[in-house]
């Protein structure tokens, strides 16, 4: 129905946590400093929460700017071969002994 990506390589995931450190840094800032000026500590946290909720809206969605560098996964080893040849090294163990 929805073609939704939900997932962020780890390059995007680098990204949007450098990008919420300076969002939050920012806004706490600027509120600090606003609150300061209007002398109402709840100016900065009022400013900070808008920062922490504008911060969450751009770094958590997978946006597709934090997938372009998906992961290239190996191809599958057949195990059934090793599981034979490993069976056959372990008789040639047993009679040595």
């Amino acid at each position: 129905m929805f073609d939704i990506q939900t997932h962020m390589d780890f390059v995007g995931q680098a990204k949007a946590e450098r990008w919420s450190r300076i969002i939050i840094t920012l806004f706490g800032v600027i509120g600090l400093v606003y609150g300061a000026v209007v002398q109402q500590f709840s100016q900065t946290v009022y400013v900070l929460g808008v920062g922490f909720l504008i911060s969450s809206l751009i770094t958590i969605p997978p946006w597709p700017i934090y997938r372009k560098n998906p992961l290239k996964w190996q191809k599958p080893v057949n195990t059934e071969q090793k599981q034979l040849s490993g069976d056959s090294c372990d008789e040639g163990k047993k009679k040595k002994k």
